[in-house]
Formats: structure tokens, sequence, C-alpha cells
């Protein structure tokens, strides 16, 4: 298992903008104002927090992240 650390929010945000199949993300956008969030992106983000990161999400927790900002939180969060 590859665990990083976090070297910058704009590779966090790179990293989720490519989950979530767009160009960039800013970390205000509602997740689930993007055109591909459904239960498939919130398992890519659960599988990519895991073999990236090495933390355990749940599809809850993805769920009440609401925002970017919210998810960047829940893994720092979590990573802690």
């Amino acid at each position: 298992m590859n665990t990083k650390s976090y070297n910058t929010m704009e590779n966090f945000f790179n990293e989720i903008a490519e989950l979530l199949e767009v160009d960039s993300v800013t970390g205000n956008e509602a997740l689930n104002s993007f055109k591909c969030w459904d239960s498939l992106t919130i398992l890519s983000i659960i599988a990519h927090a895991d073999d990236n990161y090495g933390i355990t999400l749940t599809a809850a927790e993805v769920n009440n992240a609401k925002t970017v900002n919210g998810l960047k939180d829940l893994f720092v969060a979590k990573k802690a």
C-alpha cells in the first residue's frame, strides 16, 4: 500500500478533479453538483483514499462531506 502525505492542496484537488471527471476544482463545489456524482464515484473516492493515503472511508462519510473542501477535511481528519 502506497501512503502519500499531502504535499500540496493543489495535488489533492487535482486528484479529486480526476475522480470527478472535471478539469479542476477549487474546493467550494458541492459534490452532488458534479455530473458524474453517483455511487461509483463514491466508491472510486473510497478506493483512492485507501490505495493512496492508507485511510478507510465509508460511503456515508463521503456523502456527508458535501463539498470538495469537506472531502479534503475528511481526508485530513482520517489521516491524523
